[in-house]
């Protein structure tokens, strides 16, 4: 069997005390600060103002690039045989320049 020593008082209040500061700062360790929620602000738009100025015109653009070619044509159906007449189309005489 374990018998415990008798205490003397000033011993004991020590005792009390340093468990009473540790207790204290073992919980303040502990202890977290609150955390503060702000709330958002809201921003409520106000009846519209009058319009302003017409701007500037602005710079005219660069010209764009040239475009590819277009696709080939389909060939044309084939001509009638002629009727035995043969037409001769003759340019006409080119004229003088005047001064």
């Amino acid at each position: 069997m374990i018998t415990l020593a008798p205490c003397r008082p000033f011993q004991a209040r020590v005792a009390l005390l340093t468990a009473a500061v540790l207790a204290t700062l073992a919980l303040a360790a502990c202890d977290r600060p609150a955390t503060v929620v702000v709330p958002a602000v809201v921003t409520v738009p106000g009846p519209a103002g009058p319009a302003g100025e017409t701007g500037a015109q602005g710079n005219q653009g660069n010209q764009g690039a040239m475009g590819m070619q277009g696709n080939d044509g389909n060939q044309g159906a084939m001509g009638k045989p002629g009727g035995g007449t043969t037409v001769i189309v003759v340019p006409p005489a080119a004229s003088a320049p005047t001064n």
